[in-house]
């Protein structure tokens, strides 16, 4: 019995996180196939067009299902940039879980960070703006709702300018640079 592939894909900004565009006719979107190929590969789990960082595919079912299916509760991490400065408390609210349309988050890790060491440029840049500050938070969740860490931050009157997948499991972005790939 073989091993299973496993590749770790660190996805840009505006790119989906599949092989083809079955979205829109005539779509100019970009997808997978412009970085990777390797037949019989498929995204463990979703990272939205407007999120970057650490995709795992790989051709075994059950690890799919292992990583993107929120009862094995595999913990992922996000560098997250937001507007302005969350105090403590809204970073405890996080901490403790966020009540969002779609029920109670579970408790997140959650610590306030410097902007990452290994942060490239980001086509097109987040918007600056002079008379709003900017930080970056780590957060750790075992859940993986649909855009749950943005809504995480809006829920604390902090939106989220840049989200950045930093580690599934035990996989990182580490040595990664964007819109390459490496096998795990």
């Amino acid at each position: 019995m073989t091993a299973p592939k496993v590749i770790l894909f660190n996805k840009p900004f505006n790119v989906l996180s599949q092989f083809t565009d079955a979205g829109s006719t005539g779509s100019t979107r970009k997808t997978l196939s412009e970085f990777i190929d390797v037949p019989n590969v498929y995204a463990a789990g979703r990272l939205d067009k407007d999120s970057e960082g650490l995709l795992v595919l790989t051709d075994n079912g059950k690890l799919q299902a292992k990583i993107s299916d929120p009862k094995h509760k595999m913990s992922k991490t996000y560098w997250v940039q937001v507007e302005g400065m969350p105090d403590d408390a809204a970073l405890q609210f996080l901490r403790d879980g966020v009540r969002l349309k779609d029920g109670m988050t579970r408790p997140a890790k959650v610590q306030a960070m410097d902007a990452p060491q290994i942060l490239w440029p980001r086509t097109p840049p987040v918007r600056f703006r002079k008379t709003v500050a900017d930080s970056w938070l780590e957060i750790t969740i075992s859940e993986g709702r649909n855009r749950q860490v943005r809504r995480m931050t809006a829920a604390i009157n902090h939106p989220t300018l840049r989200l950045i997948r930093y580690r599934i499991g035990s996989w990182t972005i580490e040595g990664i640079a964007s819109g390459e790939w490496r096998y795990g």
